[in-house]
C-alpha cells in the first residue's frame, strides 16, 4: 500500500518534470552511484583484495 502510495508520487512527478530534467536527474544519479562503488571499491573492505602491480615488478 505504501509502495503504490510511492509509485503515484514519482510518477506524477516525472511526468510533470520536462523530458531533458529528467535525464540530466538520471545521468547525475548514475555518476553519483558509480562514484561511490569506485570509492567503496578503492577504500573498503574490498580494498584488501586490490594487489599494487607496481610492487610486484620492482627491479
Amino acid at each position: 500500500m505504501f509502495c503504490n502510495i510511492i509509485k503515484e508520487q514519482v510518477s506524477l512527478l516525472i511526468s510533470s518534470m520536462e523530458s531533458a530534467t529528467v535525464l540530466s536527474i538520471s545521468i547525475g544519479v548514475i555518476v553519483v552511484g558509480i562514484t561511490a562503488i569506485a570509492i567503496y571499491t578503492a577504500f573498503g573492505p574490498p580494498s584488501a583484495q586490490l594487489e599494487d602491480p607496481f610492487e610486484d615488478h620492482e627491479d
